[in-house]
């Protein structure tokens, strides 16, 4: 117990060696001021030779007493509220081990009261610590110890001095105690089984070992249990790790051996990918690119050394930040080496230094460390982690001189230069803590290996002075692998966290009185970088293909990451019978993904119908919502966004010209030399094309060398025999032509004759633009594609887009456009932009694939909670319910398996004035006074329109809202109604909006109203008709369900068309019936809800591809024409900016 005194001991109110009892019991008499002290106690126990040494070594306990600004509460257990240094609690540690170690205490109840003391804080937070039990515990087992009645020993306590390591206390503590809690906590952790740390007095010792093996192991141990609790909320959280090595290094291959045994025994998903020494460096680069985007891997490790050919630094640079669990990333290492910065990896053995000081209950703040090597592998790295660790870091390398004498200052001394025994006992500091990454082998004739492993200290000279040590091996080593794999599971955790950091960033908008124009409103608005937008839904880098800065396509790619993800919210907004006008469906689309996203916190996603340019330079302009509801850049919306519309456009066309060269073909050539030409011997061999196969599937015939048709199977294999008269394959163009109308092809003298009257439909009204909105993958377009019936032969036989063999071909055009295009709202809220197809004659709603891409990307992970936590999708059908709501559910719905959560019903005061009664609205003429003034009567009538819709909706068994899109003249009263009526309906709700002035603030209330709409559950859903009844059936349960209709009537022309599907077995196709949009019947005239009439089929068209037929109830344009003052008059460009003048 004796021990030298150092200059500091009399700050502390340490007495000298040599002083007299007087001296002693003075300095007693003056510390604790008249108040009890322990020492009063121990005095009569003690013998008087023994006074004196147990009251100079209790002097450190004195001072600790006399500054803590409770030490009434020290003594007696009542409060926690001290400021002491760390460093007086090891003393004072030290001081009770000493007295315990003496047999010179036989009770200290005050101790025990002491411990009991920190249990007891009053400040939030700390009864955390109180309900763990680990003081009580401790306090209890000090006092067993002391007073000799306890079940432990001394010696036992020592093996358990880790249940007592202050990171244990720090954890659970209140935020403002951690520091003092962990140094009261030290002072226990040293008090059991360790020397005290960086004290002044230095007795003789022998270091404790670091027991490197122990603490990696128990890392693996926690590693482990924390993924298996993770698991039991997210089973799909598997921390997984890459490894590639090239070549077969022995050393190379026994360090993988490790990481992979290591891995195996923390529950980690550890592959060995490897490669031989002559891989070229691309492949290597290309796999990396394909693990940094593969979202099942967390870390990516590339084992060096790599071949002389291959550059480590362009592989491990390849490497992407968020794998980069090796840590020396550029970012990892920039950030790291920043004060305060913020790296997503810290270099593995580096950070096992540094939980090894940790762990062994080294305070680093304030002391001085020295650390021998600056590689960029341990040196430089370690060296960073000190120095923001508030340690005084000096860095030494070769070139530093005076080497033992900067050593020998050192608290903590970390060796990393690959020198065996380099640094000797005599240069250190007693009491320093030695850490020994070296990894050097030396001769050894007693192994069998004929060497062994020594690390960069002479170790035992090293333990002779230091307080600790890591042995070599059993030290870093194993803490590396550890460190790896901490990293991996870090990577892991960042990974699923990031999963579900999504979060919308609104742009501001200036709403201005009176609103402006559309490309005005738009102009004025910075649009985020379309990169950002992705990024705040969660696409991935590689998920997304930008075209520009404002729009992009997304990866189909995506659906397969996200499966796992419970939906969101799917609303469908559909609206009343409309005016010319039309009541603003895609304006309160956009309205309500606003509100929902820029002003309620939700991830929401509007889905809209990509334009047809045919209408932007025609009379009803584009399709982008409108006023402070739109789509922005509202001119690239309107204007050939991505090209999707040229591409089914190019291949419509395709088929059309495959259509008329097949039969020129077949009308001029005898069945051998057609043959041959379709199956054209190739380097001596003939073969078909794997697209013929299909074909001969069909036809029966199995058999798969060309040569060995029969003269039969030739005929019937090459002969489509299409007859001209049932071609219903018709060419398209995105522009309003109506002279293109009817034309006649084949004139030129070429042709010799084959002429054939045809012509052309605007591009969206093509089978193939149906096709890209219902096809639910690029698998299910190729298919729908090659189904596509484009006539008959002459024997009344389907000749289908593979029997031409241009299936494949249309599919690669098709390709890109399947993609879902991205941008935003005005506000900068997401949004889908995918398909249009023709509302007249299809289902006019946008595609399955951008709502399934939304439905997941505002959905919810397995450990969320999906009511709080749901985004919404808003997307719009065409014209009213009746037409596309029905069209939505029993065509498209029946494609996607999808299902809406709510319908809204889009409703105007103007609209309904018109269904009760009121004078026609044309485009472009003045509003009559009753539609500008209030007129409840009128108002009223119409509302029969509105219940209509209502109860249309409600009996597919989904929740109805009812959005009253709002105008400057309509009045209280009349809203007042119009919800009157619509709750009687059924309605869950009747909101008034006010989108189109206010944007998203307008539509706020709609969106909470269908927010609590969406929540109701829906167990009474029901698509109105089955597929098994007849064609006739199906009419009828559409005419007389949605339309009010008595019966449905068909034309001869339709039912012989109803009878040829149903004999080519594709007679059980849902239907689409063609009409008119400005009733709920056939006829225009008949407003507010007409009973009792019956609708004339006038012919039965197929789109076999797309999946249904469509019955034409009224004559349909399928190409617009352009009108006397078309649009495209007002349209420019400035040619300084570049920026298009003129759209709407």
């Amino acid at each position: 117990m004796d021990r030298k005194s150092q200059p500091t001991d009399q700050a502390l109110g340490r007495l000298p060696k040599q002083a007299s009892d007087a001296q002693v019991h003075q300095l007693a008499r003056s510390k604790r001021n008249g108040r009890p002290h322990p020492t009063d106690t121990w005095e009569l126990e003690l013998k008087k030779g023994e006074q004196l040494k147990v009251l100079r070594d209790m002097g450190n306990s004195w001072w600790l007493v006399e500054n803590a600004k409770g030490h009434q509460g020290w003594a007696h257990g009542t409060t926690l509220d001290f400021e002491i240094p760390r460093q007086a609690y090891a003393r004072w540690a030290q001081d009770v081990k000493d007295m315990v170690e003496a047999g010179a205490l036989r009770s200290f109840p005050n101790l025990a009261e002491y411990m009991k003391g920190m249990t007891m804080c009053s400040k939030d937070g700390c009864q955390k610590i109180k309900k763990t039990g680990l003081l009580d515990i401790c306090a209890h087992d000090l006092k067993d110890l002391l007073v000799g009645s306890g079940e432990y020993s001394l010696e036992k306590l020592k093996t358990q001095r880790n249940m007592w390591h202050p990171d244990r206390f720090a954890r659970v503590c209140h935020p403002d105690h951690r520091e003092a809690l962990s140094s009261k906590a030290e002072a226990l952790f040293v008090m059991f089984g360790q020397r005290r740390l960086f004290s002044h007095t230095a007795p003789a010792m022998t270091a404790s070992k670091i027991d490197g093996t122990a603490i990696a192991r128990s890392i693996r141990e926690r590693l482990g249990a924390q993924i298996k609790q993770r698991q039991e909320t997210n089973p799909r959280y598997r921390p997984s790790l890459k490894i590639i090595q090239v070549g077969d290094r022995s050393d190379s291959t026994t360090y993988v051996r490790m990481k992979l045994k290591a891995a195996e025994e923390a529950n980690i998903d550890c592959e060995l990918v490897k490669f031989d020494e002559h891989v070229s460096e691309a492949e290597l680069l290309q796999t990396i690119w394909n693990y940094n985007n593969a979202t099942d891997i967390h870390g990516i490790l590339v084992q060096l050394p790599l071949p002389k050919h291959i550059s480590e630094h362009a592989i491990t640079s390849a490497v992407a930040d968020t794998k980069d669990v090796d840590g020396f990333g550029i970012t990892s290492i920039g950030e790291l080496a920043k004060r305060g910065g913020q790296p997503l990896f810290t270099p593995c053995t580096p950070k096992g230094v540094m939980v090894l000081l940790r762990e062994s209950g080294v305070d680093i703040k304030g002391k001085n460390a020295v650390v021998l090597g600056r590689s960029d592998i341990v040196g430089s790295p370690v060296s960073y982690l000190l120095k923001n660790a508030d340690a005084t870091v000096t860095v030494c390398h070769s070139r530093t001189v005076n080497l033992p004498e900067l050593v020998k200052q050192a608290d903590i001394v970390v060796a990393a230069i690959g020198q065996p025994h380099f640094v000797k006992g005599d240069w250190l500091k007693p009491g320093a803590v030695v850490i020994d990454v070296g990894t050097n082998y030396i001769p050894d004739s007693t192994k069998k290996s004929g060497q062994r492993l020594v690390g960069d200290v002479d170790f035992d000279s090293a333990v002779e002075v230091a307080s600790q040590i890591t042995p070599v091996p059993g030290g870093v080593g194993p803490m590396t692998v550890a460190m790896l794999l901490q990293n991996v599971v870090d990577s892991a955790d960042a990974a699923f966290d990031r999963q579900k950091q999504r979060h919308i960033s609104p742009l501001s908008i200036k709403l201005q009185t009176p609103v402006p124009s559309d490309i005005a409103i738009s102009r004025k608005q910075y649009p985020k970088q379309i990169t950002h937008v992705a990024h705040e839904v969660g696409i991935l880098s590689h998920e997304l293909e930008p075209y520009g800065s404002t729009k992009a396509k997304v990866d189909l790619a995506l659906l397969k990451r996200l499966e796992h993800r419970k939906n969101g919210k799917y609303v469908l907004v559909a609206g009343i019978t409309p005016t010319p006008l039309g009541e603003g469906k895609s304006t309160t689309t956009i309205g309500v993904a606003q509100a929902l996203g820029a002003h309620l916190n939700k991830i929401s996603f509007a889905n809209v119908r990509q334009p047809s340019m045919g209408p932007t330079f025609g009379i009803k302009g584009g399709a982008a919502g409108g006023g402070y509801s739109q789509v922005i850049p509202m001119d690239e919306f309107n204007l050939h966004l991505t090209g999707d519309i040229h591409a089914i456009t190019a291949a419509n066309n395709l088929l059309a010209a495959a259509i008329e060269t097949r039969m020129f073909h077949e009308n001029t050539q005898k069945d051998g030399p057609l043959y041959k030409r379709l199956v054209p011997t190739k380097k001596g061999k003939r073969q078909f094309a794997p697209i013929m196969f299909r074909r001969l599937k069909k036809l029966g015939i199995e058999k798969t060398n060309p040569d060995e048709l029969t003269e039969e199977e030739i005929r019937r294999f090459a002969r489509l025999d299409i007859d001209p008269e049932t071609i219903t394959w018709r060419r398209v163009l995105d522009v309003n032509d109506r002279h293109l109308r009817s034309i006649t092809v084949g004139q030129a003298p070429t042709e010799k004759g084959h002429t054939r009257e045809t012509g052309f439909d605007i591009s969206v009204a093509s089978e193939c633009m149906a096709i890209l909105a219902l096809s639910n993958d690029l698998n299910d377009m190729r298919e729908r594609l090659g189904r596509m019936v484009v006539a008959s032969s002459r024997s009344g036989e389907p000749v289908t887009c593979d029997d031409i063999g241009a299936g494949g071909a249309l599919t690669a055009l098709l390709k890109d456009a399947i993609k879902p295009n991205l941008m935003q709202t005005l506000e900068g809220t997401p949004v889908f932009v995918h398909a249009g197809p023709f509302a007249n004659i299809s289902i006019g709603a946008s595609s399955v694939l951008a709502d399934k891409l939304a439905l997941k990307l505002a959905g919810t992970e397995p450990d969320e909670d999906a009511d709080e936590k749901a985004g919404y999708v808003v997307t719009e059908a065409g014209f009213d319910f009746t037409m596309g709501g029905e069209r939505f559910f029993n065509i498209k719905c029946r494609a996607s398996g999808l299902v809406p959560d709510t319908v809204v019903i889009v409703a105007t005061v103007r609209a309904l004035k018109v269904h009760g009664g009121g004078p026609d609205i044309a485009p472009g003429a003045q509003l009559q006074e009753v539609y500008r003034t209030e007129n409840v009567e009128l108002l009223r009538a119409g509302c029969v329109n509105l219940k209509k819709q209502i109860a249309n909706a409600k009996s597919y068994g989904v929740p109805v809202v009812v959005a009253i899109n709002r105008f400057e003249t309509d009045t209280q009263a009349e809203i007042d109604v119009i919800k009157e009526e619509a709750l009687a309906a059924g309605a869950e709700d009747a909101i008034p909006a006010n989108h189109w002035a206010e944007g998203g603030k307008g539509a706020v209330d709609l969106a909470k109203g269908i927010i609590a709409a969406s929540t109701k559950p829906k167990p009474d859903f029901k698509l109105l008709y089955s597929l098994e009844g007849n064609v006739q059936e199906r009419m009828e349960s559409i005419a007389k369900g949605m339309y009010g209709a008595d019966k449905v009537e068909f034309s001869e022309l339709a039912q012989k068309k109803v009878d040829t599907y149903v004999k080519q077995r594709l007679g059980n196709l849902p239907i689409c019936i063609a009409k008119t949009q400005y009733s709920l019947s056939h006829d225009p005239a008949l407003k507010g809800a007409p009973s009792g009439f019956t609708v004339p089929i006038r012919d039965v068209r197929m789109a076999a591809g797309a999946g249904y037929l469509y019955a034409l109830a009224a004559d349909i344009q399928t190409i617009p024409g352009l009108p006397t003052a078309p649009g495209y008059l007002n349209v420019d460009v400035d040619t300084e900016t570049g920026e298009i003048d003129g759209l709407f």
